[in-house]
Protein backbone atom coordinates (compact mmCIF):
# COMPACT_ATOMS: atom_id res chain seq x y z
CA UNK A 1 0.00 0.00 0.00
CA UNK A 2 1.40 3.28 -1.00
CA UNK A 3 1.42 6.00 1.54
CA UNK A 4 1.28 9.91 0.33
CA UNK A 5 1.59 13.32 1.76
CA UNK A 6 -1.41 14.30 -0.39
CA UNK A 7 -4.17 12.63 -3.14
CA UNK A 8 -6.14 14.93 -5.37
CA UNK A 9 -9.27 12.99 -6.66
CA UNK A 10 -9.60 14.37 -10.50
CA UNK A 11 -7.67 15.71 -12.79
CA UNK A 12 -8.97 18.62 -14.57
CA UNK A 13 -7.79 21.88 -14.64
CA UNK A 14 -8.25 22.48 -10.32
CA UNK A 15 -6.35 18.81 -9.78
CA UNK A 16 -3.34 18.88 -12.01
CA UNK A 17 -2.34 21.91 -11.17
CA UNK A 18 -2.95 21.67 -7.33
CA UNK A 19 -0.56 18.36 -7.86
CA UNK A 20 2.11 20.31 -9.16
CA UNK A 21 2.06 22.39 -6.82
CA UNK A 22 2.16 20.37 -4.13
CA UNK A 23 4.72 18.39 -5.89
CA UNK A 24 6.44 21.43 -6.54
CA UNK A 25 6.18 22.24 -2.30
CA UNK A 26 8.06 19.27 -1.39
CA UNK A 27 5.11 16.70 -1.16
CA UNK A 28 4.59 12.74 -1.99
CA UNK A 29 1.99 13.51 -4.54
CA UNK A 30 -0.57 11.52 -6.64
CA UNK A 31 -4.00 11.88 -8.75
CA UNK A 32 -6.38 9.43 -9.11
CA UNK A 33 -8.34 10.10 -12.41
CA UNK A 34 -11.37 7.92 -13.51
CA UNK A 35 -10.94 8.16 -16.96
CA UNK A 36 -7.59 6.80 -18.89
CA UNK A 37 -7.18 10.48 -20.21
CA UNK A 38 -5.82 13.29 -17.34
CA UNK A 39 -7.26 16.64 -17.92
CA UNK A 40 -10.87 16.20 -16.64
CA UNK A 41 -13.97 17.86 -18.93
CA UNK A 42 -12.09 21.26 -19.62
CA UNK A 43 -9.05 19.47 -21.84
CA UNK A 44 -11.14 16.13 -22.70
CA UNK A 45 -15.12 17.72 -23.62
CA UNK A 46 -14.64 21.20 -22.43
CA UNK A 47 -12.94 24.49 -22.65
CA UNK A 48 -10.30 22.73 -25.30
CA UNK A 49 -11.87 21.07 -27.74
CA UNK A 50 -14.57 23.91 -28.02
CA UNK A 51 -12.01 26.09 -28.25
CA UNK A 52 -10.82 24.27 -31.51
CA UNK A 53 -14.38 24.01 -32.70
CA UNK A 54 -14.83 27.62 -32.48
CA UNK A 55 -11.87 28.58 -34.11
CA UNK A 56 -12.30 26.29 -37.04
CA UNK A 57 -15.72 27.71 -37.73
CA UNK A 58 -14.43 31.20 -37.54
CA UNK A 59 -12.18 30.39 -39.84
CA UNK A 60 -14.67 29.38 -42.52
CA UNK A 61 -17.44 32.10 -41.74
CA UNK A 62 -14.65 34.64 -42.49
CA UNK A 63 -13.77 33.43 -45.51
CA UNK A 64 -17.22 32.97 -46.51
CA UNK A 65 -18.66 36.26 -45.38
CA UNK A 66 -15.29 38.80 -45.00
CA UNK A 67 -12.49 37.69 -46.74
CA UNK A 68 -13.73 39.04 -50.60
CA UNK A 69 -13.63 42.67 -49.00
CA UNK A 70 -9.99 41.76 -47.54
CA UNK A 71 -9.23 41.22 -51.05
CA UNK A 72 -9.29 37.67 -51.06
CA UNK A 73 -10.96 35.07 -53.23
CA UNK A 74 -12.04 32.08 -53.13
CA UNK A 75 -13.55 29.42 -55.00
CA UNK A 76 -15.84 26.10 -54.09
CA UNK A 77 -15.61 27.08 -49.89
CA UNK A 78 -17.22 24.21 -48.04
CA UNK A 79 -17.20 22.45 -45.08
CA UNK A 80 -15.24 19.23 -43.83
CA UNK A 81 -16.95 18.23 -41.24
CA UNK A 82 -15.07 14.93 -40.27
CA UNK A 83 -11.44 16.68 -40.91
CA UNK A 84 -12.53 19.54 -38.28
CA UNK A 85 -13.38 17.27 -35.87
CA UNK A 86 -10.10 14.98 -36.41
CA UNK A 87 -8.13 18.48 -36.16
CA UNK A 88 -9.96 18.70 -32.55
CA UNK A 89 -9.33 15.38 -31.46
CA UNK A 90 -5.66 16.00 -32.22
CA UNK A 91 -5.97 19.38 -30.14
CA UNK A 92 -7.22 17.25 -27.26
CA UNK A 93 -4.79 14.83 -27.52
CA UNK A 94 -1.78 16.94 -27.90
CA UNK A 95 -2.96 19.09 -25.14
CA UNK A 96 -3.57 15.64 -22.56
CA UNK A 97 -0.07 14.61 -23.20
CA UNK A 98 1.46 17.46 -22.31
CA UNK A 99 -0.51 16.92 -18.66
CA UNK A 100 0.82 13.51 -18.79
CA UNK A 101 4.74 15.14 -19.20
CA UNK A 102 3.67 17.23 -16.50
CA UNK A 103 2.78 14.38 -13.70
CA UNK A 104 6.36 12.49 -14.97
CA UNK A 105 8.14 15.66 -14.55
CA UNK A 106 7.30 16.76 -11.00
CA UNK A 107 7.16 13.32 -10.34
CA UNK A 108 3.69 12.82 -9.45
CA UNK A 109 2.37 9.31 -9.04
CA UNK A 110 -0.96 9.06 -11.48
CA UNK A 111 -3.78 6.12 -10.43
CA UNK A 112 -6.41 5.25 -13.20
CA UNK A 113 -9.42 4.23 -11.50
CA UNK A 114 -12.48 5.57 -9.70
CA UNK A 115 -11.20 7.40 -6.32
CA UNK A 116 -13.44 7.22 -3.11
CA UNK A 117 -13.04 7.44 -0.12
CA UNK A 118 -12.76 4.20 2.58
CA UNK A 119 -11.94 6.43 5.52
CA UNK A 120 -10.76 10.12 5.61
CA UNK A 121 -7.11 8.64 5.18
CA UNK A 122 -7.76 5.90 2.87
CA UNK A 123 -8.61 6.30 -0.91
CA UNK A 124 -9.97 3.34 -2.51
CA UNK A 125 -9.39 3.09 -6.31
CA UNK A 126 -11.17 1.13 -8.53
CA UNK A 127 -9.93 0.23 -11.90
CA UNK A 128 -12.45 0.25 -15.05
CA UNK A 129 -10.48 -3.58 -15.51
CA UNK A 130 -9.03 -4.65 -12.66
CA UNK A 131 -8.85 -5.24 -8.72
CA UNK A 132 -9.47 -2.44 -6.23
CA UNK A 133 -6.92 -1.31 -3.87
CA UNK A 134 -6.01 0.95 -0.98
CA UNK A 135 -4.00 4.20 -1.24
CA UNK A 136 -3.02 5.75 2.35
CA UNK A 137 -2.57 9.76 2.77
CA UNK A 138 -2.58 12.24 4.91
CA UNK A 139 -4.33 15.25 2.84
CA UNK A 140 -6.85 14.87 0.62
CA UNK A 141 -8.11 17.23 -1.90
CA UNK A 142 -11.21 16.74 -3.82
CA UNK A 143 -11.10 17.98 -7.66
CA UNK A 144 -13.88 15.91 -8.97
CA UNK A 145 -15.43 18.61 -11.39
CA UNK A 146 -18.88 18.58 -12.63
CA UNK A 147 -21.42 17.27 -15.07
CA UNK A 148 -24.51 18.61 -17.20
CA UNK A 149 -27.13 19.01 -15.86
CA UNK A 150 -30.86 18.11 -16.36
CA UNK A 151 -34.39 18.11 -16.03
CA UNK A 152 -36.92 15.41 -15.78
CA UNK A 153 -38.53 16.12 -18.37
CA UNK A 154 -35.78 16.20 -20.56
CA UNK A 155 -35.25 12.66 -22.11
CA UNK A 156 -31.82 12.98 -22.80
CA UNK A 157 -30.98 9.86 -24.98
CA UNK A 158 -27.23 11.51 -26.59
CA UNK A 159 -28.23 10.97 -29.93
CA UNK A 160 -31.11 13.55 -30.83
CA UNK A 161 -31.23 15.10 -27.21
CA UNK A 162 -27.26 15.36 -26.46
CA UNK A 163 -25.26 17.52 -23.83
CA UNK A 164 -21.95 19.61 -25.04
CA UNK A 165 -19.79 16.26 -24.93
CA UNK A 166 -21.86 15.17 -27.82
CA UNK A 167 -22.47 18.36 -29.20
CA UNK A 168 -18.43 18.46 -30.00
CA UNK A 169 -18.72 15.34 -31.93
CA UNK A 170 -21.33 15.52 -34.77
CA UNK A 171 -19.65 14.88 -37.87
CA UNK A 172 -22.47 16.48 -40.22
CA UNK A 173 -23.75 20.18 -40.08
CA UNK A 174 -27.03 20.01 -38.92
CA UNK A 175 -30.09 21.82 -40.47
CA UNK A 176 -31.22 23.11 -37.26
CA UNK A 177 -30.50 22.90 -33.57
CA UNK A 178 -32.48 24.17 -30.55
CA UNK A 179 -30.31 24.98 -27.67
CA UNK A 180 -31.93 24.93 -24.67
CA UNK A 181 -30.49 27.40 -22.11
CA UNK A 182 -29.25 31.05 -23.32
CA UNK A 183 -25.98 30.26 -20.98
CA UNK A 184 -22.19 30.44 -21.42
CA UNK A 185 -21.60 26.72 -23.38
CA UNK A 186 -24.58 27.02 -25.37
CA UNK A 187 -24.26 30.25 -27.05
CA UNK A 188 -20.46 29.11 -27.63
CA UNK A 189 -21.84 25.79 -28.77
CA UNK A 190 -24.33 27.32 -30.63
CA UNK A 191 -22.26 29.73 -32.48
CA UNK A 192 -19.94 26.74 -33.39
CA UNK A 193 -22.90 25.47 -35.92
CA UNK A 194 -24.59 28.78 -36.65
CA UNK A 195 -21.32 29.76 -38.63
CA UNK A 196 -21.44 26.61 -40.48
CA UNK A 197 -24.74 26.95 -41.62
CA UNK A 198 -27.25 25.66 -38.81
CA UNK A 199 -30.37 27.14 -38.21
CA UNK A 200 -29.97 27.44 -33.88
CA UNK A 201 -32.56 28.70 -31.85
CA UNK A 202 -32.34 29.66 -28.15
CA UNK A 203 -34.73 28.84 -25.55
CA UNK A 204 -34.06 30.29 -22.66
CA UNK A 205 -36.68 30.81 -19.15
CA UNK A 206 -35.28 34.02 -18.06
CA UNK A 207 -35.79 37.66 -19.69
CA UNK A 208 -31.80 37.23 -21.29
CA UNK A 209 -29.04 35.34 -22.13
CA UNK A 210 -25.59 35.02 -20.00
CA UNK A 211 -27.92 36.36 -16.76
CA UNK A 212 -24.80 35.90 -14.34
CA UNK A 213 -23.60 38.82 -16.35
CA UNK A 214 -23.97 42.83 -16.52
CA UNK A 215 -27.27 43.24 -18.45
CA UNK A 216 -25.71 45.70 -21.56
CA UNK A 217 -23.76 42.15 -22.14
CA UNK A 218 -26.22 39.67 -22.84
CA UNK A 219 -28.23 42.48 -25.11
CA UNK A 220 -25.25 43.32 -27.44
CA UNK A 221 -24.40 40.05 -27.56
CA UNK A 222 -28.11 38.54 -28.43
CA UNK A 223 -28.38 41.74 -31.09
CA UNK A 224 -24.83 40.38 -32.83
CA UNK A 225 -25.81 36.78 -32.25
CA UNK A 226 -29.13 37.46 -33.96
CA UNK A 227 -27.94 39.63 -36.96
CA UNK A 228 -24.37 38.18 -37.50
CA UNK A 229 -25.64 34.62 -37.56
CA UNK A 230 -29.12 34.35 -37.60
CA UNK A 231 -29.76 33.15 -34.04
CA UNK A 232 -33.39 32.63 -33.02
CA UNK A 233 -34.28 33.24 -29.47
CA UNK A 234 -36.79 32.64 -27.56
CA UNK A 235 -36.86 34.54 -23.65
CA UNK A 236 -39.05 34.10 -21.44
CA UNK A 237 -39.73 30.29 -22.72
CA UNK A 238 -40.16 27.37 -20.17
CA UNK A 239 -38.72 24.70 -21.40
CA UNK A 240 -41.72 21.78 -20.66
CA UNK A 241 -40.66 18.38 -22.77
CA UNK A 242 -37.66 17.35 -24.47
CA UNK A 243 -37.11 14.23 -26.46
CA UNK A 244 -35.82 12.37 -29.74
CA UNK A 245 -36.24 9.74 -32.21
CA UNK A 246 -34.04 7.86 -34.53
CA UNK A 247 -34.20 11.25 -36.99
CA UNK A 248 -35.00 14.16 -34.75
CA UNK A 249 -35.31 16.04 -32.04
CA UNK A 250 -38.65 17.80 -30.69
CA UNK A 251 -39.42 20.38 -27.72
CA UNK A 252 -41.89 21.90 -26.37
CA UNK A 253 -42.42 25.03 -24.18
CA UNK A 254 -44.75 27.92 -23.30
CA UNK A 255 -44.04 31.40 -23.64
CA UNK A 256 -45.08 33.95 -20.57
CA UNK A 257 -48.29 34.07 -22.00
CA UNK A 258 -48.90 30.46 -21.34
CA UNK A 259 -48.97 29.12 -25.49
CA UNK A 260 -47.57 26.38 -26.94
CA UNK A 261 -44.50 26.47 -28.75
CA UNK A 262 -42.98 23.24 -30.78
CA UNK A 263 -39.69 22.84 -32.29
CA UNK A 264 -38.86 20.13 -34.69
CA UNK A 265 -34.94 19.80 -34.95
CA UNK A 266 -31.65 17.98 -36.22
CA UNK A 267 -31.02 18.51 -32.56
CA UNK A 268 -31.76 19.43 -29.11
CA UNK A 269 -28.33 21.03 -27.02
CA UNK A 270 -29.34 20.89 -23.34
CA UNK A 271 -27.53 23.66 -21.80
CA UNK A 272 -29.17 24.13 -18.62
CA UNK A 273 -26.47 24.71 -16.52
CA UNK A 274 -23.76 21.99 -14.40
CA UNK A 275 -24.23 20.01 -11.35
CA UNK A 276 -21.21 19.19 -8.72
CA UNK A 277 -20.08 15.30 -9.50
CA UNK A 278 -19.66 13.98 -6.29
CA UNK A 279 -21.49 10.50 -7.03
CA UNK A 280 -20.13 7.42 -5.43
CA UNK A 281 -17.46 9.22 -3.98
CA UNK A 282 -17.69 7.77 -0.35
CA UNK A 283 -18.00 11.01 1.49
CA UNK A 284 -20.08 9.40 4.30
CA UNK A 285 -17.39 7.07 4.87
CA UNK A 286 -14.84 10.20 5.62
CA UNK A 287 -17.69 12.14 7.16
CA UNK A 288 -17.62 15.12 4.64
CA UNK A 289 -20.95 17.49 4.59
CA UNK A 290 -22.44 18.78 1.42
CA UNK A 291 -25.06 21.60 1.20
CA UNK A 292 -28.42 21.55 -0.13
CA UNK A 293 -27.11 21.85 -3.33
CA UNK A 294 -24.89 18.87 -3.30
CA UNK A 295 -21.66 21.08 -3.13
CA UNK A 296 -18.87 20.18 -0.56
CA UNK A 297 -18.86 22.53 2.07
CA UNK A 298 -15.80 24.08 3.21
CA UNK A 299 -14.13 27.00 5.14
CA UNK A 300 -12.30 29.83 3.92
CA UNK A 301 -9.04 27.82 4.02
CA UNK A 302 -10.84 25.75 1.42
CA UNK A 303 -11.26 22.71 4.18
CA UNK A 304 -14.15 20.63 4.55
CA UNK A 305 -15.46 20.05 7.86
CA UNK A 306 -12.84 17.08 7.95
CA UNK A 307 -9.07 17.88 8.61
CA UNK A 308 -6.98 16.91 6.37
CA UNK A 309 -9.74 16.97 3.84
CA UNK A 310 -9.97 19.56 1.11
CA UNK A 311 -12.09 20.47 -2.24
CA UNK A 312 -11.53 22.55 -4.66
CA UNK A 313 -13.02 23.99 -8.56
CA UNK A 314 -16.69 22.75 -9.40
CA UNK A 315 -17.47 20.74 -6.19
CA UNK A 316 -17.24 23.78 -3.55
CA UNK A 317 -19.65 27.37 -4.41
CA UNK A 318 -18.56 29.74 -6.95
CA UNK A 319 -18.22 29.67 -10.37
CA UNK A 320 -17.61 26.77 -12.72
CA UNK A 321 -14.51 28.09 -13.87
CA UNK A 322 -11.68 26.08 -15.01
CA UNK A 323 -9.47 28.97 -13.93
CA UNK A 324 -11.17 29.44 -10.78
CA UNK A 325 -10.37 25.82 -9.73
CA UNK A 326 -6.94 26.01 -10.84
CA UNK A 327 -6.48 29.01 -8.46
CA UNK A 328 -7.63 27.40 -5.45
CA UNK A 329 -5.98 24.44 -6.51
CA UNK A 330 -2.51 26.41 -6.36
CA UNK A 331 -4.41 28.05 -2.87
CA UNK A 332 -4.84 24.14 -1.27
CA UNK A 333 -1.39 23.23 -2.02
CA UNK A 334 -0.06 26.60 -0.50
CA UNK A 335 -1.92 26.14 2.63
CA UNK A 336 -0.92 22.57 3.20
CA UNK A 337 3.10 24.12 3.17
CA UNK A 338 2.49 26.84 5.61
CA UNK A 339 2.36 29.37 3.27
CA UNK A 340 -0.22 31.99 3.33
CA UNK A 341 -1.87 32.30 -0.39
CA UNK A 342 -5.06 34.77 -1.40
CA UNK A 343 -7.67 34.83 -3.50
CA UNK A 344 -10.26 37.58 -4.43
CA UNK A 345 -13.15 35.23 -5.02
CA UNK A 346 -14.52 38.41 -6.68
CA UNK A 347 -12.00 39.11 -9.36
CA UNK A 348 -11.95 35.70 -11.38
CA UNK A 349 -12.99 36.90 -14.69
CA UNK A 350 -15.73 35.42 -16.54
CA UNK A 351 -15.27 34.95 -20.10
CA UNK A 352 -17.97 33.85 -23.09
CA UNK A 353 -15.77 32.97 -25.85
CA UNK A 354 -18.47 33.72 -29.18
CA UNK A 355 -17.69 36.79 -31.33
CA UNK A 356 -17.34 39.28 -29.91
CA UNK A 357 -16.05 37.73 -27.30
CA UNK A 358 -17.69 38.47 -23.84
CA UNK A 359 -15.74 39.31 -20.72
CA UNK A 360 -16.27 40.69 -17.14
CA UNK A 361 -14.84 40.41 -13.96
CA UNK A 362 -16.02 42.56 -10.47
CA UNK A 363 -19.75 43.80 -9.92
CA UNK A 364 -22.09 44.36 -12.27
CA UNK A 365 -24.00 47.71 -12.70
CA UNK A 366 -26.80 45.67 -11.39
CA UNK A 367 -25.13 44.26 -8.19
CA UNK A 368 -23.94 47.87 -7.39
CA UNK A 369 -27.77 49.31 -7.86
CA UNK A 370 -29.06 46.43 -5.39
CA UNK A 371 -26.34 47.30 -2.85
CA UNK A 372 -26.98 50.59 -3.30
CA UNK A 373 -22.94 51.73 -3.71
CA UNK A 374 -22.88 54.91 -5.60
CA UNK A 375 -20.58 54.72 -9.21
CA UNK A 376 -19.92 56.17 -11.80
CA UNK A 377 -19.36 54.23 -15.69
CA UNK A 378 -17.31 55.55 -18.46
CA UNK A 379 -17.95 53.64 -22.00
CA UNK A 380 -16.00 53.61 -25.23
CA UNK A 381 -17.78 51.68 -28.33
CA UNK A 382 -15.16 49.61 -30.47
CA UNK A 383 -16.50 51.36 -33.38
CA UNK A 384 -14.50 54.04 -32.52
CA UNK A 385 -11.36 52.01 -32.54
CA UNK A 386 -8.88 52.42 -35.48
CA UNK A 387 -7.43 48.56 -34.57
CA UNK A 388 -11.18 47.66 -34.43
CA UNK A 389 -11.87 49.43 -37.87
CA UNK A 390 -8.96 47.83 -39.53
CA UNK A 391 -9.83 43.88 -38.55
CA UNK A 392 -13.31 44.29 -39.40
CA UNK A 393 -14.26 43.93 -36.10
CA UNK A 394 -16.23 48.15 -35.55
CA UNK A 395 -19.67 47.07 -35.90
CA UNK A 396 -20.30 45.80 -32.49
CA UNK A 397 -19.50 46.16 -28.85
CA UNK A 398 -18.13 47.86 -25.99
CA UNK A 399 -15.83 48.37 -22.94
CA UNK A 400 -17.42 49.28 -19.68
CA UNK A 401 -15.95 50.45 -16.51
CA UNK A 402 -17.49 51.04 -13.29
CA UNK A 403 -15.82 52.89 -10.76
CA UNK A 404 -16.76 54.15 -6.78
CA UNK A 405 -18.33 57.80 -7.30
CA UNK A 406 -16.04 58.86 -4.59
CA UNK A 407 -12.77 57.01 -4.36
CA UNK A 408 -12.69 55.98 -8.26
CA UNK A 409 -11.86 52.77 -7.12
CA UNK A 410 -12.49 50.47 -10.09
CA UNK A 411 -15.47 48.08 -8.69
CA UNK A 412 -16.14 46.21 -12.38
CA UNK A 413 -15.25 46.28 -15.83
CA UNK A 414 -17.29 44.50 -18.65
CA UNK A 415 -16.57 44.50 -22.35
CA UNK A 416 -17.72 42.89 -25.44
CA UNK A 417 -15.86 42.66 -28.67
CA UNK A 418 -12.98 41.73 -30.24
CA UNK A 419 -10.25 39.85 -28.38
CA UNK A 420 -11.99 40.07 -25.16
CA UNK A 421 -10.92 37.11 -23.21
CA UNK A 422 -6.93 38.46 -23.28
CA UNK A 423 -8.08 42.25 -22.53
CA UNK A 424 -9.90 41.56 -19.04
CA UNK A 425 -6.63 40.73 -18.24
CA UNK A 426 -5.83 44.25 -17.56
CA UNK A 427 -8.89 45.07 -15.94
CA UNK A 428 -8.18 41.92 -13.63
CA UNK A 429 -4.69 43.17 -12.88
CA UNK A 430 -5.53 46.60 -12.29
CA UNK A 431 -8.42 45.58 -9.59
CA UNK A 432 -5.79 43.23 -8.11
CA UNK A 433 -4.11 46.35 -7.01
CA UNK A 434 -7.16 48.63 -6.20
CA UNK A 435 -6.58 51.19 -9.10
CA UNK A 436 -8.89 53.99 -10.18
CA UNK A 437 -10.57 54.75 -13.28
CA UNK A 438 -7.95 57.90 -13.42
CA UNK A 439 -4.55 55.06 -12.93
CA UNK A 440 -6.06 53.29 -15.96
CA UNK A 441 -6.25 56.30 -17.82
CA UNK A 442 -2.84 57.42 -17.31
CA UNK A 443 -1.56 54.52 -18.14
CA UNK A 444 0.31 54.30 -22.10
CA UNK A 445 -1.52 52.18 -24.47
CA UNK A 446 0.19 50.94 -27.68
CA UNK A 447 -1.46 52.68 -30.64
CA UNK A 448 -2.98 50.87 -32.22
CA UNK A 449 -4.60 47.77 -30.17
CA UNK A 450 -7.58 46.75 -29.37
CA UNK A 451 -6.75 47.64 -25.06
CA UNK A 452 -6.89 51.28 -26.48
CA UNK A 453 -10.73 51.01 -25.69
CA UNK A 454 -10.15 50.29 -22.02
CA UNK A 455 -7.83 53.33 -21.32
CA UNK A 456 -10.27 55.02 -23.35
CA UNK A 457 -13.65 53.42 -20.99
CA UNK A 458 -11.27 54.51 -18.14
CA UNK A 459 -11.12 58.35 -19.11
CA UNK A 460 -14.73 58.57 -19.56
CA UNK A 461 -15.53 57.04 -16.03
CA UNK A 462 -13.58 59.70 -15.08
CA UNK A 463 -15.20 62.75 -15.60
CA UNK A 464 -16.17 62.31 -19.73
CA UNK A 465 -12.57 62.58 -20.72
CA UNK A 466 -12.68 59.87 -23.67
CA UNK A 467 -10.41 61.54 -26.71
CA UNK A 468 -11.90 59.15 -29.64
CA UNK A 469 -15.29 60.15 -28.65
Amino acid sequence: MSNYDVIVIGSGPGGYVSAIRCAQLGMKTAVVEKYNTLGGTCLNVGCIPSKALLDSSEHYHNAKHTFETHGIELKDLKVNMEQMIERKRGVVSQTCAGIDFLMKKNNIDVHNGFGSFKDKNTVLVTPEDGVAFELKTKNTIIATGSKPASFPFIQLDKKRVITSTEALEITEVPKHMVVIGGGVIGLELGSVYARLGTKVSVVEYLGGIIPTMDKALGKELQKNLKKELGFEFYLSHKVIEVRGDDNKAYVKAENKKGELVEFEADYALVSVGRRPYTDNLGLENAGVKVDDRGRVDVNGQLQTNVAGIYAIGDVVKGAMLAHKAEEEGVFVAEVLAGQKPHIDHNLIPGVVYTWPEVASVGKTEEQLKEAKVEYKSGMFPFKASGRARASMDANYGFVKILADKTTDEVLGVHMIGPRCADLIAEAVTAMEFRATAEDISRICHAHPTFSEAVKEAALDATGKRALHI
